[in-house]
């Protein structure tokens, strides 16, 4: 259909018998957000909405409640990706997105080390990802273009599983996470 979306969840634990996707693969998800366990405020929401749920259940008033949040119609998400597309982007901006990228592939300009830990970066997918990511930020936050913070809010989630480490990086502890932290802090602001 014209509005697809795929979520897929991770769980640190119980992996026996599966596998890691190739990194193929993993290239074609829009993004790797890490999800803590939730603070005390929000897990004592996550109780209260349990145990009304529970109770709506035992009272056969269960419905499709949706806790006075309204329904999306797919006209309203075309709406917004016209929005978000529309967004300004600076061509320094945009310069500063594509550095970030390209020295995930060689950043023997920035730090030889660093270089070194990284086996593979992003390809033009993580490019793309990182833009309209960045857009989506700025558009989420009001304003009607992006700046290099949006950018950089964005960035690790956007490229954390597409710049992967060596395998002297892994065996020192790094991960993507670490080394697209190390190239935000290398490459220049705009």
């Amino acid at each position: 259909p014209p509005l697809f979306l795929v979520m897929a969840t991770q769980n640190p634990i119980e992996q026996e018998g599966t596998y890691p996707l190739p990194e193929a693969q993993l290239d074609r998800f829009l993004m790797h957000v890490r999800i803590g366990y939730p603070d005390a405020q929000v897990e004592t929401e996550i109780l209260r909405l349990a145990r009304e749920r529970a109770q709506d259940l035992l009272d056969g008033t269960a419905s499709a409640d949706t806790h006075g949040l309204e329904p999306i119609a797919i006209e309203d998400v075309f709406a917004a990706r016209r929005q978000v597309l529309a967004l300004h982007v600076a061509p320094a901006v945009e310069r500063y997105l594509v550095e970030i990228v390209l020295a995930s592939r060689d950043a023997m300009r920035y730090d030889a080390a660093l270089a070194r830990r990284i086996a593979w970066g992003a390809s033009p997918r993580g490019s793309i990802a990182l833009e309209r990511c960045a857009r989506a930020h700025a558009w989420l936050a009001g304003r009607d273009y992006v700046t290099p913070d949006d950018v950089r809010s964005v960035a690790p989630d956007v490229l954390r599983h597409r710049v992967l480490p060596s395998f002297e990086a892994t065996a020192e502890g790094w991960d993507g996470g670490r080394l697209v932290a190390e190239l935000l802090a290398r490459v220049p602001l705009p």
